[in-house]
C-alpha cells in the first residue's frame, strides 16, 4: 500500500515510521509511506498555507489552493484502476472505527490531508476529500497525530504486516470504566483536601474507593461505556452507596 501524507510538520512523523511494526512493513514492501511538506505547493515565496477567515474570527484556516495542487499531482493516474481514498482528519469526521482501518486497508492508494490551526478552508472537505475521519470527540492542534494513528491500524491489517505467525485479527474492545481521580502533593491545597482514605494506607479500603470513584464518574459522563460493564456483586454494592449518598 502507497499512503502520501500531506502536512506542514513533516519532521514528527519519522519516529512513528521509522519503528516497529510499521517500520518492518516498509522493509518487507508491504507498506511505502511518503510525507510531503504541504509548502511544496505553494505559489508565494513565503509558503503560506493558512490565511484569515472570512467572516472575521480566532485562528488561521489552512488554504484550498497547496492541498487541492498537492492532491492532484499525487493521486492515481485516470483510468488506473487505483483503488484509492483521499483522507481529511478532522474533528467533523465519521468516528475512525476498526471497520473504517478494514475498509481502507483494501485500497492501494491513501492521501492524509492533515489540517491545522482553526481548521481546513470547506472546499477542501467538500470537493477533495473523498472520507472525512475523526479520531474521537475533541479537537486536536493538528491532524498529523490522528494520521499517524490511522496509518498504523490500517498497516496492522495488511497481509504480512504482523508476520506470517500472526494473524491480523481485530481485537475485541475490552470493556471499561473511566479512571478514578488522582491526588499528590500537597495534602491541602487552597483549601481542597485529598480524600482521607488516600491517606489512611489501608490498600483494599483504597482500591475500594478507586472502584467506586470509576464507577460513579462512568456512569455519570459515559453512559455508554457502564452500559457494557459486566457488573461484579462488589461493583453493584459500590452502586448502591453511591445512590444512597445522592439520596442523603
Amino acid at each position: 500500500m502507497k499512503i502520501d501524507v500531506l502536512t506542514t510538520f513533516p519532521e514528527v512523523f519519522a519516529p512513528i515510521l521509522g519503528a516497529s511494526i510499521l517500520k518492518r512493513a516498509q522493509e518487507s514492501g508491504i507498506l511505502a509511506p511518503a510525507v510531503h511538506d504541504l509548502r511544496r505547493w505553494t505559489a508565494d515565496r513565503h509558503g503560506t498555507t493558512d490565511d484569515t477567515p472570512y467572516g472575521g474570527g480566532a485562528g488561521m484556516v489552512m488554504k484550498p489552493e497547496p492541498f487541492f495542487a498537492a492532491v492532484e499531482e499525487l493521486r492515481c493516474p485516470a483510468q488506473s484502476g487505483c483503488a484509492e481514498e483521499i483522507v481529511l482528519l478532522t474533528p467533523q469526521g465519521q468516528p475512525f472505527t476498526q471497520d473504517i482501518a478494514r475498509d481502507l486497508s483494501t485500497k492501494d492508494h491513501l492521501i492524509l490531508l492533515c489540517g491545522h490551526y482553526e481548521g481546513v478552508d470547506e472546499r477542501v472537505r467538500e470537493h477533495l476529500a473523498t472520507r472525512r475521519v475523526s479520531i474521537g470527540d475533541y479537537v486536536l492542534t493538528g491532524g498529523e497525530l490522528p494520521a499517524m494513528i490511522l496509518i498504523d491500524a490500517v498497516t496492522r491489517l495488511l497481509p504480512g504486516a504482523l508476520g506470517a505467525e500472526e494473524a491480523a485479527e481485530s481485537d475485541s474492545f475490552a470493556d471499561g470504566l473511566l479512571e478514578y481521580p488522582h491526588y499528590t502533593r500537597p495534602a491541602d491545597f487552597r483549601g481542597w483536601t485529598v480524600p482521607e482514605i488516600l491517606l489512611s494506607g489501608h490498600h483494599d479500603q483504597i482500591r475500594r474507593w478507586r472502584r467506586k470513584e470509576s464507577l460513579r464518574r462512568t456512569r455519570a459522563l459515559r453512559p455508554d461505556l457502564f452500559d457494557k460493564i459486566d457488573l461484579t456483586d462488589e461493583d453493584r454494592e459500590l452502586l448502591d452507596e453511591i445512590d444512597d449518598e445522592a439520596a442523603g
